[in-house]
């Protein structure tokens, strides 16, 4: 008996301190979640036998990220590392009879500095522009432009052929500026030809349009053709096809960049549009090895997931789109094919991107790369829910809400409500390294993400409704959501803040004088505070001239009209009552720094407490590592003095 009653207090104490030590499991911070591995995939082995991917680990002390290279069985396995990759997976650069290799690099084209019109005033340091397109993104135009190469594929280190400029020193990028890179030339499967992308228009033609183009360019005869002179809008992304079809992916409406993104295929000279009838808008793609389906990838439902399409070229059936996989998780790059699977990567809200491989058969998941496997399981992650809310014009909307690890429904919690940017771009099961929702959950906060009008993946009517009506139905529906997760016993409605960037900035400050007492703090990075101004500084015209329906000087332009007074942040300023604080990028030209200096200036000026948190040398994002720790202490600061 006696011997019984020790076990049971043994057993009693073994399960008491397993309980301790679950519940004292370490939370996500913004220190350990610059520790984890960023995994890239970069393809399938030319024997097929192992996926080749790329882990990258940024340095906080050194202020970069290092990377490793590794490789791992598409059956599954131990990874090996491996020091060079460079001969492990097939180049795409590389001719069909491997003489040729594609290059891009930046040409001086153009007269811009002072040093280029007065050579002898070489120590000036003038810029002249007679015409938009001054500056991109984060960098001014020198008048350089990136252009496609092809040369002699180097043996023993050594180029056989000096590299031809298949742009012939035009005035135009391909690569596109500011984001353009390998996907945007290939070789046509004769290797006589190579297709470029390329939007042919300078200064302020370049500005206010969106009408890139496929373009060919013949090795022999050394002239180029447009061969989607047809179409006004995006063209981008062009693929072969195994069988020599090219495919592409294209936007109609010429200034629309977030216009419904379809597949096209050009079979016997007629171009055919697999996804048409498909009321979704494609991310990426690519051709299965037997050339009789294409996968690709889009936002469905608050996640992204992978689909296939026939292709009627060759099955000689009706065009069927197909959902392949479904669950609480992003499918973001499709890597490539073995016999019986796809190799993927996917993340969700608590996960960082991995490799996985599914089988299309069976719908079974094996993953692949283990990068961050082992810190998950020393932290207590957090429980995101789905939750539909009814919006003012009695639609039904999914709302993300992120609850804290160890979530006692009895407790209060701060909530924040994330207002996501774009405007027009899904809110899925991303794991962001900045607006982090595992992370915001993990210091103790509840967040409401709606999938408000302007998010891919309810349908294109539901995507397109927030053009030309910036500060209407999607601030109810921002209010609807808050309102609605608000109404449970755990949300503590004395401390409700919002936050967000890009147009979720805009949003905050638009909020800010209509909110009606409902929040105590406001975040905005990056935010669009005045539409006038913003028109006259932005980079991009064609983004304005769309959202907004014009230009705010137009008179006799209605809804131009209503967009500038109506709908502009600076109109309701003099109702802002709440601390706020304001994040900017000094090389930030899509939402230039004067935005974020009116916002702090008018709230410094009605004594308002504020403060502007300035990254002279970062975009519109925060991508050097020490940078992005501060930017996350600052952040949850804020939050700990206001909220």
């Amino acid at each position: 008996m006696a011997n019984i009653l020790k076990m049971k207090k043994l057993l009693f104490i073994i399960i008491g301190s397993m309980g301790i030590s679950a519940s004292a499991q370490q939370v996500l911070t913004p220190e350990t979640l610059w520790k984890l591995g960023r995994v890239s995939a970069l393809g399938i082995s030319k024997d097929g036998k192992s996926v080749v991917y790329k882990v990258s680990i940024p340095s906080i002390e050194e202020n970069k990220s290092n990377s490793k290279f590794y490789t791992v069985p598409v059956a599954g396995g131990v990874a090996t590392e491996v020091a060079d990759v460079k001969d492990l997976v097939k180049d795409k650069n590389i001719s069909p009879d491997g003489l040729w290799m594609l290059s891009s690099q930046e040409v001086k084209v153009e007269k811009v500095l002072g040093k280029d019109y007065y050579p002898e005033l070489d120590k000036s340091n003038v810029q002249r522009y007679d015409a938009l397109d001054y500056r991109h993104w984060d960098t001014w135009n020198d008048g350089t432009h990136n252009h496609v190469f092809y040369g002699g594929v180097p043996k023993d280190n050594v180029r056989l052929a000096q590299p031809i400029d298949i742009m012939q020193g035009e005035p135009y990028d391909s690569p596109q500026k500011p984001h353009g890179g390998e996907e945007d030339y290939i070789w046509s499967p004769s290797g006589k030809s190579i297709i470029y992308v390329c939007k042919k228009k300078s200064g302020t033609a370049y500005a206010v349009s969106t009408n890139t183009d496929l373009y060919e360019y013949d090795l022999e005869t050394k002239t180029t053709k447009n061969l989607t002179e047809s179409n006004l809008g995006y063209d981008t992304n062009p693929a072969f096809s195994p069988q020599g079809h090219l495919t592409w992916l294209q936007m109609k409406r010429d200034g629309y960049e977030a216009d419904k993104n379809d597949i096209i295929v050009r079979f016997k000279g007629i171009d055919m549009n697999l996804t048409a009838n498909w009321d979704n808008s494609v991310d990426s793609f690519m051709w299965s090895p037997d050339g009789k389906k294409i996968y690709f990838t889009a936002a469905v439902d608050g996640t992204k997931q992978l689909f296939e399409v026939n292709f009627p070229g060759l099955t000689k059936i009706a065009i069927i789109v197909k959902q392949i996989t479904n669950g609480d998780f992003d499918v973001n790059d499709i890597v490539g094919f073995t016999k019986e699977t796809i190799i993927l990567t996917r993340n969700d809200m608590n996960h960082a991107q991995e490799i996985f491989s599914f089988n299309t058969k069976k719908k079974t998941w094996l993953q692949l790369s283990h990068t961050n496997d082992d810190f998950y399981t020393t932290i207590a992650l957090p429980k995101y829910e789905r939750r539909y809310v009814t919006t003012t014009d009695g639609k039904k909307m999914l709302v993300w809400v992120i609850l804290p690890p160890n979530f006692d429904k009895n407790k209060k919690y701060p909530t924040l409500l994330y207002c996501q940017g774009g405007p027009q771009s899904p809110l899925t099961q991303f794991y962001s390294f900045r607006w982090n929702f595992s992370l915001m959950a993990s210091q103790g906060y509840i967040i409401v993400a709606p999938n408000r009008r302007g998010m891919y993946g309810h349908g294109q009517e539901w995507n397109e409704q927030i053009s030309k009506d910036w500060g209407g139905q999607v601030m109810q529906d921002y209010l609807a959501a808050i309102d609605d997760v608000s109404k449970e016993n755990y949300v503590d409605k004395s401390r409700l803040g919002a936050i967000g960037a890009s147009y979720g900035g805009y949003s905050v400050f638009y909020l800010a004088g209509i909110h009606n007492k409902r929040f105590k703090t406001f975040i905005s990075h990056c935010g669009v505070y005045n539409l006038q101004s913003m028109y006259g500084t932005t980079e991009e015209v064609f983004f304005n001239n769309w959202d907004h329906g014009g230009a705010y000087w137009e008179k006799d332009n209605a809804v131009a009209q209503k967009t500038y007074t109506q709908f502009n942040p600076i109109n309701f300023v003099n109702n802002w009552d709440t601390p706020i604080l304001i994040i900017q990028g000094g090389k930030d030209y899509r939402v230039p720094i004067g935005q974020g200096q009116e916002a702090f200036q008018a709230a410094q000026l009605k004594g308002i407490k504020s403060r502007f948190l300035y990254f002279p040398e970062e975009n519109h994002w925060v991508l050097k590592p020490q940078n992005a720790l501060v930017w996350q202490r600052e952040f949850f600061k804020w939050l700990k003095e206001t909220l």
